[in-house]
């Protein structure tokens, strides 16, 4: 039983970060056909740590993308959260 309710917050947490992602994706067609992009670093409670690359690092309106990205997440997960971009170079697969 205690194995269920700790596997409980992980699947919820997997959850959450895969609505975020799919928000992101539902988005990254504008961004790169603007030469921009959008990649989600990490989840960690209410804060989700996304950065820009691309077009995007020095687009003036990237903060109108980022309270976009945010506003749609908060709608689809119906609780807040607050998008913080972070900076450096992107992760290389």
């Amino acid at each position: 039983m205690l194995q269920n309710a700790e596997a409980a917050p992980e699947k919820q947490m997997a959850d959450k970060e895969e609505l975020i992602r799919s928000v992101i994706d539902e988005i990254r067609p504008n961004l790169r056909r603007d030469g921009g992009d959008c990649e989600l670093i990490e989840v960690c409670g209410n804060k989700v740590m996304v950065r820009l690359t691309g077009a995007c690092v020095f687009c003036k309106l990237s903060s109108a993308t980022l309270e976009g990205i945010q506003a749609r997440v908060v709608e689809r997960l119906g609780k807040f959260v607050r998008i913080v971009p972070v900076a450096g170079a992107p992760a290389r697969n």
